[in-house]
């Protein structure tokens, strides 16, 4: 038996945010998922090669470092929740990174807590967004338009509540990249 040759994110690369104490599986989900489709997935924190922990334990060594990536170099930037979003938002290089991603209209996807960091960068004003019910009140005083569900798609904002809303998520992303979802 062969497997089917659909990889339709060939050439795209995309950026994960990591940093200590970030959502296990709102990291390793998508990062799979969208290796799965063809895509390059660059894993990025405050030191390049540096190891980070999980909320669950689950080691992630960081590709690169923030400071040395361009948002012209990506399609993208994916920021899980956990702990990570409130330490990674204090960092001016890594909002400016989301400013570019927001203002070149790239993919900007984040779960649970990871709307922090839009909401640190300045660009959820007048987006429509989810997300863990802890932000809720910070969503809304950043300017965004909250909504209780599982994904909230507005434009190229992708957003999502919690791990159990993984495969929205994902297919979220997908959709707003403009491809089927990877069976």
């Amino acid at each position: 038996m062969s497997l089917p040759n659909q990889r339709p994110l060939s050439g795209q690369r995309f950026v994960i945010l990591v940093g200590d104490q970030y959502e296990d599986l709102e990291l390793w989900y998508p990062k799979l998922r969208l290796a799965e489709a063809g895509a390059e997935v660059i894993t990025a924190g405050p030191e390049a090669g540096a190891t980070y922990r999980g909320k669950h334990g689950y080691p992630c060594v960081a590709d690169a470092a923030v400071v040395d990536l361009k948002a012209s170099e990506f399609a993208g930037v994916i920021i899980p929740g956990g702990w990570m979003p409130d330490k990674l938002r204090r960092d001016p290089l890594v909002l400016q990174l989301v400013r570019e991603m927001a203002a070149q209209e790239k993919l900007v996807a984040a779960i649970c807590h990871g709307g922090w960091i839009p909401i640190s960068a300045g660009v959820y004003r007048g987006v429509r967004v989810t997300g863990s019910l802890g932000i809720r009140d910070d969503l809304i005083n950043a300017g965004a338009i909250w909504e209780d569900a599982p994904v909230v798609i507005d434009r190229h904002f992708v957003s999502s509540r919690k791990p159990d809303d993984l495969p929205e998520f994902c297919r979220g992303i997908f959709a707003v990249l403009g491809v089927a979802d990877v069976v």
